[in-house]
């Protein structure tokens, strides 16, 4: 997604930033003989799960993601949520979102109209790619720094209302649907848009994201951002995946990731947040392929067209997939098999992240140290604002590609074991007794479809 902007280092030790375009990834392709193992591996992983992996549901329970979940150090846990939950806590976590878009904002105004503009890599790298590590160890990690929440309890507070509740509830229909549009939005500009670097496109992207949520949450409230903020949304689903949950009390608690992950409510549009989150993350990999190159320089069509409509097709592709598939798996729960989708939505998550993982390390790692050292400069005029401008950058992962690769097909593996191992538990809650294996075997299909798929274009690109 990221590659948007590139970044290298020039002789003279300055950073050049540029669109990634065609045919430059910021990770190196694995090895074949990794690609073949890693398929064997997750192929071997579904079937061991499916074969000899518990026979009743353990997450799936009356209380989703409860199940079997042992108390781990309460005391411990209750210390930490004294200071997670307090007010104190609150109001700096959103003070640090706030100040973190305002220097982003600032960059993007003041500082020049070029590729080494540190607003673009803090928005593109910081925020997008960052937003994965840091749920996968803090949880709904934006949620907590979201600064349109911040900024919406401020108005409320001025006018005396409660930022809980907007004028009016927001339809239950409406689900992720507008998280999946605004998540669409973003990885077109990253990916698609020819003015992807451009300060004034970034800048009008974000004033629309603000413009757009802060009118949406003074007429729904904050529930309006658990289901439209796309950078909210999808850090809490990835938060599914850490070890912080909170009970239905909203008690903050340690539990198993698996736990967690069962949680996740299957409300409409869940399935085509999903089917963005990894269409977008293949496209980028699958426009860096050399087959892909060569069709677009021979062909005469124009290549913005060809972008658009394989972003699209692959978008649409997954989501197409992962509905038919969960379709077919079925219910002995009385659930229609139009909803299905977002029964087993939450599964595709721990793919989602392996593959994203994997495809980011070295641009996160690296590129995020060379943003920010860049941060220190918004202006291009030689200061140092945050004392960071004479830090150096490490390129551990680069210089070790044997480490790298290992890290790559591990995490797509990973995440696969993890997406088995969800959809089997929640299969079996799903499922007539009869009909329990068979009717697997279209999700995990899927899973290894995807799991395979990721690794082919982690190799090929």
């Amino acid at each position: 997604m990221t590659s948007a902007v590139t970044s290298a280092v020039t002789d003279s030790g300055s950073i050049v930033v540029a669109h990634s375009g065609l045919g430059n990834n910021p990770d190196l392709p694995i090895p074949f003989e990794l690609v073949v193992l890693g398929s064997v591996l997750a192929l071997a992983a579904s079937f061991t799960v499916l074969a000899v992996a518990w026979r009743r549901p353990r997450y799936d329970g009356p209380t989703p993601g409860t199940t079997r979940m042992a108390p781990w150090r309460p005391d411990l846990v209750r210390r930490v949520a004294v200071v997670t939950d307090h007010p104190a806590t609150t109001v700096v976590t959103r003070l640090l979102g706030v100040a973190f878009f305002a220097y982003l904002f600032f960059a993007l105004v003041a500082g020049p109209n070029f590729t080494i503009n540190p607003g673009l890599g803090m928005f593109y790298v910081l925020l997008w790619v960052g937003i994965v590590p840091a749920s996968l160890l803090f949880g709904r990690f934006y949620r907590a720094f979201s600064p349109v929440r911040a900024i919406n309890a401020a108005l409320a507070r001025v006018a005396g209302t409660d930022p809980e509740h907007g004028m009016r509830d927001l339809p239950s229909w409406v689900g992720y649907w507008p998280a999946a549009v605004g998540l669409y939005a973003f990885v077109w500009l990253e990916l698609v848009s020819v003015s992807s670097v451009e300060t004034g496109s970034v800048r009008l992207w974000l004033a629309a994201y603000f413009a757009i949520m802060l009118i949406g949450g003074a007429v729904f409230g904050n529930r309006f951002y658990e289901h439209a903020d796309p950078f909210e949304v999808y850090s809490t689903l990835v938060g599914h995946l850490s070890i912080w949950g909170r009970d239905d009390h909203g008690t903050l608690l340690v539990r198993s990731p698996l736990a967690n992950l069962s949680t996740i409510v299957p409300v409409p549009g869940l399935a085509a947040v999903v089917a963005v989150l990894f269409g977008s993350t293949a496209f980028d990999s699958f426009r860096e392929s050399l087959p892909f190159i060569r069709f677009v320089q021979d062909t005469t069509i124009d290549s913005d067209l060809i972008l658009n409509v394989t972003l699209l097709g692959l978008v649409v592709l997954v989501g197409l997939l992962l509905a038919a598939a969960s379709a077919a798996t079925g219910s002995d729960a009385g659930i229609p098999r139009i909803r299905m989708p977002a029964q087993m939505g939450h599964s595709i998550v721990p793919i989602i992240v392996g593959y994203i993982g994997a495809h980011y390390l070295t641009y996160l790692f690296e590129y995020g140290q060379q943003v920010v050292i860049y941060m220190s400069d918004p202006l291009a005029n030689g200061s140092n604002l945050l004392g960071t401008a004479d830090l150096q950058a490490s390129y551990f992962l680069t210089d070790n590609v044997g480490l790298l690769a290992f890290l790559q097909v591990g995490g797509v593996v990973v995440g696969h074991i993890v997406a088995a191992v969800a959809s089997h538990d929640r299969s079996l809650a799903l499922l007539p007794k009869n009909h329990q294996l068979t009717g697997q075997l279209p999700m995990l299909g899927l899973m290894i479809a995807l799991t395979a798929g990721g690794l082919y274009l982690l190799f090929a690109s």
